[in-house]
């Protein structure tokens, strides 16, 4: 199987090189982004359009509805399915995508923590969640498990638990289980479009978010907390849990798009996007001295 993985931060520029990649090398390319997973969750997930494709298939988009709490292990399915099903078309396989998690669970073999559910130290620590907050949540797993907690979302208390679980029942970090990894496939490549010019990337993320509500990011996320409500878990993504704080008036009065507040939250998720990206940056430190295409 002929593997090349596009990786980078968020705005980096991974879907363009992807489809030149696909053009290239005759491939069809595999989605590995824990956001577009999601159906109806377009302009905040950046989302490819079907007509920016350029006739080129993509697989592992649309997978589950907001509501779902979708896994690693089940993206893992699909994408192996996805992967073998282009492979034996003769096809080189692309995956591309920015989420760690998934690129790590898709490629590699791990020494994966045997550790069950501990359901009275979950409960405790969502009690901790309520009374201090998401962001007090994951400085929790920081203290232990630096390099996990960096690819984790304050907002998604879900994994930030099990980071904790895991650190609480084996005393190590949940990262340290992937410190011994070996590639599934045979003949990987990787190739990012990132130059490590932080300012620029930076400044191409405020753009993008400033596009995403032109193009009516907040009229997307009213109309699906309306239709799945605002704890869903797709909720939980950039652009959407802002909306629901915004509408709750966590930022002042939500009075419309000229109001102070709206402007806080259109902030608020340009400055979350940039810190994910800082994270993003930091958890691809590890493929750096892994196979690349020596030209892009």
């Amino acid at each position: 199987m002929n593997v090349i993985v596009v990786y980078g931060p968020t705005a980096s520029g991974k879907t363009a090189l992807s489809l030149e990649l696909a053009e290239r090398f005759g491939g069809e390319v595999v989605s590995a982004d824990s956001r577009q997973i999601f159906r109806e969750m377009e302009i905040g997930t950046g989302k490819i359009k079907p007509e920016e494709m350029r006739g080129i298939p993509h697989h592992c988009l649309d997978l589950a509805d907001p509501s779902e709490d979708f896994s690693v292990a089940l993206f893992v399915k699909a994408a192996t399915g996805a992967m073998e099903d282009i492979a034996s078309r003769g096809k080189t396989v692309i995956v591309c995508g920015g989420t760690g998690l998934y690129l790590d669970a898709l490629l590699f073999e791990f020494d994966v923590p045997e550790v069950p559910p501990d359901k009275e130290l979950r409960a405790d620590l969502e009690t901790f969640r309520l009374e201090n907050g998401n962001e007090a949540l994951w400085r929790k797993l920081e203290a232990v498990d630096p390099e996990y907690a960096a690819q984790i979302h304050p907002n998604n208390s879900h994994y930030v638990v099990r980071g904790l679980e895991v650190f609480a029942k084996t005393g190590k970090s949940k990262a340290s289980f992937h410190t011994e990894r070996k590639l599934k496939f045979e003949n990987v490549a990787f190739a990012t479009p990132y130059d490590g010019d932080r300012a620029s990337l930076y400044a191409r993320i405020d753009a993008r978010v400033r596009k995403m509500f032109a193009d009516g990011l907040f009229e997307e996320a009213v109309a699906l907390m309306e239709k799945y409500g605002k704890t869903a878990f797709g909720m939980k993504c950039i652009g959407y849990g802002e909306a629901v704080r915004y509408l709750e008036g966590e930022f002042g009065d939500p009075s419309g798009k000229d109001s102070p507040a709206f402007e806080k939250y259109e902030n608020l998720v340009a400055q979350n996007s940039r810190n994910y990206a800082k994270r993003q940056i930091t958890w691809n430190k590890r493929y750096a001295g892994l196979p690349h295409l020596r030209s892009q």
